[in-house]
């Protein structure tokens, strides 16, 4: 059994580094088909001496098999090149966003998380009260409205109408009330759908069916038995919501003129900042990886039965 659980933690590690290896050639491959950066930076009245200077300063002007190989030889040393705009080390340019959109990050995932997760938990246990049905119409219209959407109108509402909070930046605490909310409300609906589920389940199983019939008292079963067995596909999802939440914010962020990396993320693109977009999409890539990687081997860890499965 040990030999088996060693060989099914391997494979899903050697899963998750090919993926990494076709995300690093997809980034690649993307970025140099997304149009010539020389042309953005220096604009259409460049000649072509310039044109060429300046390809021959970022290596553009050399074989794409050879740009690959170099780009791959950077990335194994840490090295993502200099910003064509900044004019900086691109994972530098990256890593001083990256404080802001994991305040951001943490702050909407913890929102989520703790009315997720309660939200479900009350629409299981009370299916027909009026507090039931509002937690599952509620589930749905997060998982309907589009982020950007919900934005405008929260800014609508306490921003200009009632002129409770500022419409952008991230100055204080107030700045974050907003952006966290607008990035909290599809994560929570999806946590409650599935808390929803896992509890329902857990309610309906043979065991909990004999607790009831012991006479246990319903919060002592809800404490000690639904909860740890419907905590392990919660745990799942809650990991990957963690592993998109990077990704996740780029929408957010630009509607409330957060300065984090999803902001500078649609302005380097813009601006054809290969460097940086490579950068980004990197780091929130691997992120997202590891991240499955570590959930999936958790859920393996946490369920004895996905091991006979995988087995």
């Amino acid at each position: 059994m040990r030999r088996n659980t060693q060989k099914i933690f391997a494979s899903k590690i050697a899963r998750a580094l090919v993926t990494l290896v076709l995300m690093v050639t997809s980034v690649f491959v993307l970025m140099r088909c997304a149009g010539d950066p020389v042309t953005v930076l220096l604009g259409p009245d460049a000649t072509a001496d310039m044109r060429a200077a300046y390809s021959g300063e970022l290596g553009l002007d050399r074989p794409i098999l050879a740009q690959y190989l170099t780009y791959l030889h950077n990335i194994v040393r840490g090295s993502l090149g200099v910003s064509y705009v900044y004019r900086q080390d691109a994972l530098g340019v990256v890593l001083s966003h990256l404080p802001l959109t994991l305040i951001l990050t943490c702050s909407a995932l913890t929102l989520a998380a703790l009315t997720g997760v309660a939200g479900g938990i009350t629409a299981a246990v009370f299916p027909s009260s009026f507090i039931g049905r509002a937690c599952t119409i509620g589930t749905v219209v997060g998982l309907c409205v589009p982020s950007f959407f919900l934005a405008i109108v929260l800014m609508l509402a306490f921003s200009i109408q009632l002129n409770w909070l500022p419409t952008g930046g991230a100055e204080g605490w107030r700045s974050l009330v907003l952006p966290a909310i607008t990035m909290a409300a599809a994560s929570s609906a999806v946590l409650a759908r599935y808390t929803r589920v896992a509890v329902r389940e857990s309610l309906d199983s043979r065991y909990v069916l004999a607790a009831f019939a012991r006479d246990i008292p319903f919060w002592r079963i809800l404490i000690h038995h639904v909860l740890p067995n419907a905590a392990v596909p919660i745990l799942t999802i809650l990991g990957l919501l963690i592993g998109g939440a990077v990704t996740g914010s780029t929408v957010v962020e630009t509607v409330f003129s957060w300065p984090g990396i999803g902001n500078l993320f649609v302005t380097s693109v813009g601006n054809r900042d290969v460097p940086v977009v490579q950068a980004i999409v990197l780091l929130a890539g691997t992120a997202m990886i590891m991240t499955n990687l570590a959930v999936d081997l958790g859920y393996t860890w946490l369920d004895p039965r996905s091991k006979s499965s995988e087995t």
